[in-house]
């Protein structure tokens, strides 16, 4: 009878085991493949992660918001040169430099409205270099590698059946969170590259207003949140590098249970920071 247990007991020891192994391992490849993919997502330009996208964003723009950047450029271009008509006492004291002033500032607005798009693509290109020339800074070991489950279940080989069975329950709860903590991850990543393509397509209309001092903290305030999108990459790149330093300070050999709870608080840490990046760099470049 106590061989019987005895076999019963190693049988159930193995299934455990195997059942633990198997959502450790789930739970770290869904981690582990989205936070591996956030450098390359982050590192492209809004034309290269989705050219097909872009063309659309681009397309529209031209057709549809650029004829309404030409209409609002025309009020201001001439509510400009009234302004400029009126400064000198009411005509009072006129003088004809002031046209080639208005030519000047009218002929700037034109050139902005007519460039936007190469406008807003060297703001990207400029961030996506810092971003690319920062990427050097996550090393390879961000994700939890074969060897780490290798120790673990040494590890639980060694354990008794009823810690196995509570170590089950919690690793099987630990799967579904990490899974909903990488669809976290994706739509955060996802969700700024399509940010900067709504922002991108209504780019004309903002860029219109540079032609008026009035009207010009518009068009600034624009720059400013552009520029803000494209170094909120190098934020999250940042997080990123800090996620891996911390989850490779992990020992997973020595204490399991506090092991993967450790990595899936550090996950939910790089979610959090991962929300805050976007309103991190607007307060750092006054975009509201």
């Amino acid at each position: 009878m106590d061989g019987i247990l005895e076999q019963l007991t190693d049988w159930l020891k193995e299934m455990l085991v195997g059942a633990i192994m198997g959502n450790l391992s789930g739970m770290f490849d869904s981690v582990n493949s989205q936070v591996g993919e956030i450098a390359a997502n982050v590192g492209m330009t809004p034309a290269n992660f989705s050219p097909g996208v872009f063309s659309l964003i681009q397309n529209i723009s031209e057709s549809v918001i650029i004829p309404i950047a030409g209409l609002i450029l025309t009020f201001i271009a001439c509510y400009e040169l009234i302004q400029m008509i009126i400064d000198h006492n009411n005509l009072a004291n006129f003088e004809t430099w002031i046209f080639f002033k208005w030519i000047f500032k009218t002929f700037v607005a034109v050139t902005l409205i007519t460039n936007t798009f190469n406008i807003t693509m060297a703001v990207f290109d400029v961030s996506q270099s810092v971003v690319n020339a920062s990427a050097g800074i996550i090393s390879s070991d961000t994700a939890i590698d074969d060897s780490a489950l290798a120790a673990m279940e040494t590890t639980l080989n060694s354990m008794e059946l009823g810690e196995l069975l509570g170590l089950f329950l919690q690793s099987f709860i630990m799967q579904i969170t990490m899974s909903a903590l990488s669809v976290v991850i994706f739509v955060i990543v996802y969700g700024r590259m399509i940010e900067i393509y709504l922002m991108t397509s209504l780019a004309p209309i903002p860029f219109a207003t540079f032609g008026n001092r009035e009207q010009s903290n518009i068009g600034q305030n624009y720059l400013r949140s552009l520029f803000a999108l494209g170094f909120q990459g190098f934020l999250i790149i940042i997080c990123i590098g800090i996620y891996a330093v911390l989850v490779q300070s992990i020992a997973f050999s020595s204490d399991i249970i506090a092991s993967i709870w450790g990595v899936m608080g550090y996950t939910v840490l790089l979610c959090f920071t991962l929300f805050k990046t976007g309103t991190l760099t607007k307060s750092v470049f006054s975009a509201h």
